[in-house]
């Protein structure tokens, strides 16, 4: 039976991140809190609540979150990697349907795809996903409805095999691109998305640029 731990990158992530863990972990066997320089209680919460945490001393990035939980995961020896993002937008009950749909059709990178229901989603957030994801799609030469979603599933082989240099938002984008130039299969499945009250950390001018470098970087071969 394959090992799964969850990968939850948090930002100051205190008022969700205890009961997020807690509800977690009764579908995986680890769930990894990377506190990306959180100002407030966001690691004691996660610990308290049963999480491995691994702190940045100072706001590194999403990515480099990401980073460091997939590194942890695969010096365990997990088998497959589910990330979620720390704010309670994720419905963790939706976990199994990742590992049902890893089981069943052997894909390496599983994407929960919110483009099914935007009911709620920024008008903003929306457009930008429609456009980074097509354009990820051709440079992925696969079909890619959500690139910036943060509730996926990741075997424990891309990560070996994929090199990631970014730190930011990009990241997301920048492993679906690198695993499909490898040859790894990414599939979707429909998840339910919900929206709170937090404001989203992203900065819409500077990772539109981060991600239009990225785009430069993968499409001319530098790695």
């Amino acid at each position: 039976m394959n090992r799964i731990c969850v990968v939850i990158p948090a930002f100051n992530e205190s008022e969700n991140i205890e009961q997020l863990t807690r509800k977690v972990l009764s579908y995986v066997d680890e769930v990894i809190v990377v506190d990306d320089g959180s100002t407030d209680d966001t690691s004691k919460k996660a610990q308290d609540a049963g999480a491995t945490v691994l702190k940045h001393l100072r706001d590194r990035g999403k990515g480099a979150a990401l980073r460091t939980g997939f590194a942890h995961a695969v010096k365990a020896g997990y088998d497959e990697v589910i990330t979620m993002d720390g704010d309670g937008q994720h419905d963790y009950r939706e976990i199994p349907l990742f590992i049902n749909e890893a089981e069943k059709q052997g894909a390496d990178i599983i994407l929960g795809t919110r483009m099914g229901s935007v009911r709620g989603m920024p008008i903003i957030r929306l457009l930008t996903n429609i456009v980074t994801s097509f354009i990820v799609s051709v440079l992925s030469r696969q079909r890619i409805s959500d690139s910036q979603t943060g509730f996926r599933l990741i075997k424990r082989e891309v990560l070996e095999k994929v090199s990631l240099k970014t730190a930011n938002y990009e990241t997301e984008s920048e492993i679906l691109i690198k695993a499909s130039r490898k040859g790894f299969r990414i599939t979707e499945i429909p998840i339910k998305t919900i929206y709170g009250k937090q404001p989203s950390n992203m900065n819409a001018f500077v990772d539109t640029l981060r991600f239009i470098r990225l785009v430069l970087k993968t499409g001319l071969g530098i790695r």
